[in-house]
């Protein structure tokens, strides 16, 4: 399955931050200087959202490319490794069941890809301006 041990697979898996990723940092930073405020960081929620605007309701998830499978197999950037095709899909499932989850309990969910902040992120603002 994997050319790695299970404890080196595990040390170099447990260095890649899930929380405060530079995409995210960038984000918030250019939440607050477009005066969107009032979110929340990691709310507590199926799903665990990056940012979370409570009162509207609203989770933003922020995808990284690799990690949430962009595209990669229309793309043909399918990883090489069949540990890596079964964790991605894996994320692609668990993105799909906890959207259904977070909106029959009444959330707006808004996904952004890691690359769409760092190419063009006046338009993910907004986004974000249109679901407030």
């Amino acid at each position: 399955m994997d050319r790695i041990t299970k404890e080196k697979r595990s040390r170099i898996m447990s260095s890649i931050r899930s929380v405060n990723t530079s995409v995210e940092i960038k984000f918030r930073k250019l939440l607050f200087a477009n005066g969107l405020r009032g979110y929340r960081n990691h709310y507590p929620i199926r799903g665990k959202p990056d940012i979370v605007f409570v009162s509207k309701k609203l989770a933003i998830f922020i995808d990284g490319d690799f990690w949430h499978g962009y595209n990669w197999k229309r793309l043909g950037k399918k990883p090489p490794r069949k540990y890596w095709q079964a964790k991605i899909d894996r994320n692609i499932e668990r993105d799909k069941e906890t959207m259904k989850v977070l909106k029959k309990e009444g959330w707006k969910i808004l996904r952004l890809w890691e690359h769409d902040i760092k190419k063009n992120p006046e338009k993910c603002i907004l986004k974000v301006k249109k679901c407030l």
